[in-house]
Order: structure tokens, then sequence, then C-alpha cells
């Protein structure tokens, strides 16, 4: 037992030899030691990231607006959100017409959840407006 202790240590002590002295190797040093970066003066050619095109695929329709924005909130009646497809829920509210309606989801309902266009800054009116109504189809 005691042979087999002195035997493991002894190739423990050889395999840490060796990889420390990789590590002392001049490619290892300069490996570690590069720099991570480039310091640019005036008159250097700078490299510039190209910006990112967007293409703009026209205005969503109002399911896609509610299935991608206002589905998280009204598809579950999160916050106190009038959940879609609940007529009961959604009477006083139709009650008070289309345009009370399209102004409460652009502008936002103070003290509630509903923030302006919730949430959808990019977002038009109409855009809005569509997801309203589709989501008033749901009922």
């Amino acid at each position: 037992m005691y042979k087999l202790r002195v035997i493991l240590i002894s190739m423990l002590m050889s395999f840490v030899g060796a990889a420390s002295a990789n590590h002392k190797s001049e490619k290892s040093i300069q490996e570690r030691t590069a720099p991570s970066g480039k310091v640019y003066r005036a008159g250097d050619d700078v490299p510039v990231a190209k910006p990112m095109v967007v293409e703009a695929s026209g205005p969503m329709s109002g399911k896609d607006v509610y299935d991608q924005k206002c589905a998280m909130c009204h598809g579950a009646g999160i916050a106190g959100a009038p959940k879609a497809g609940d007529a009961a829920v959604w009477a006083d509210r139709v009650a008070k017409g289309e345009a009370a309606l399209f102004s409460s989801a652009i502008n936002g309902v103070p003290d509630t959840g509903m923030m302006a266009k919730g949430g959808c800054a990019g977002c038009s009116d109409e855009e809005i407006t569509e997801a309203v109504k589709h989501m008033l189809s749901m009922l």
C-alpha cells in the first residue's frame, strides 16, 4: 500500500511538472499576454461597424399586434387586464364606445397596468386601433 501511494504521488508530481513546463513555454506566454484589442490614434484607418438595416414589413394586422403585444396580459387577465373574449368583463368598457376604447389603448389608463399603446412604443395608433377591433371581435 505504501509503494502504491509513493508511485501515485510521483506520477502526480510528474504530471504537474510537465503541465507547468508547458505553462512557461514562449508560445504559452505570448498567447496569455497578447493584447486583447487595438489602440487607434488620430489618422488611423478605424474599422466602422455597418448599421443594422431593418426593413419595414408594413403595418401589422390587429391580430398580429394582439398576439405579439396584447395577449401576454389580456390573454390571461394579468394585473387586472380585462381578459380577451370575456364579454361580461368588457361590457362596461364596450358601453363607452369604440372611440373611448381606442383612446384608452393608445394613451393608457392611469392607475392601472394599461400603459400607452400597451407598451408597444413601435406600434402606430392605427395598429393599436386594429388590435382593439380584433379584441372586440373575440367577444
